[in-house]
């Protein structure tokens, strides 16, 4: 019963923050929610902020198919509790990209278990994951990004024209030139071996302006 009331208060928040013309409007891959608010980002974070960590609560709102419930989930639990063997379960909630997004910057990033994590999701076969595990694994400041050069290749591979393994592969190796350990030489002879289709077209498309930067 706590975990209700707390979760009908918060409900409470997010429907004073509502704004029906941006839910209307929003851009993301994947399923639609079941109920969306279009409460921006900033104000979802804000709010479950608030919150504190509660990591059985988090669990609890993140089973709930309203928008702002589930990505405040994912700020509200604890990323030092998520091991191995939950990572399932939040693979479960990913069903668009935005939650994809939002899970890689506010869990999988900061989570010990991080690259395990992402390595894990790399291996499902599931578009989404892959994207969660593609940001993710950018923005793991320790994550050895070169290693993931032949999971990259692989995914491409079976989804040549996934505009979203794309926009993944773009996030991965900016953050991988950004780094310094990658030469713009040698990773521009690298984006060339990639199978031919929409997704290399964009990754080498966008990764061209950055290396002539």
């Amino acid at each position: 019963m706590e975990h209700t009331s707390r979760m009908t208060a918060l409900l409470g928040r997010f429907r004073r923050e509502r704004n029906g013309a941006v839910a209307d409007t929003m851009g993301y891959r994947g399923r639609r929610y079941g109920l969306n608010y279009g409460v921006s980002l900033p104000t979802v974070r804000a709010l479950a902020r608030a919150e504190g960590r509660d990591h059985d609560f988090a669990r609890y709102l993140f089973l709930q198919d309203v928008r702002e419930l589930r990505l405040s989930a994912l700020w509200i639990a604890e990323p030092e509790r998520i091991g191995s063997g939950e990572f399932a379960f939040w693979a479960g909630g990913i069903v668009n990209s935005e939650l994809a997004e939002e899970c890689a910057f506010a869990l999988i990033s900061r989570a010990p278990w991080g690259e395990a994590w992402c390595r894990a999701w790399s291996e499902e076969g599931e578009e989404l994951l892959q994207y969660a595990a593609l940001v993710g694994a950018a923005r793991i400041p320790e994550a050895d990004l070169r290693a993931w050069l032949p999971r990259l290749h692989a995914m491409v591979a079976a989804r040549p024209d996934s505009a979203l393994l794309a926009r993944g592969g773009e996030v991965l190796l900016s953050a991988l030139l950004a780094s310094g350990r990658m030469p713009c030489e040698e990773l521009a002879a690298w984006i060339g071996t990639l199978p031919e289709g929409g997704a290399a077209r964009r990754i080498a498309d966008e990764l061209s302006w950055r290396m002539e930067g």
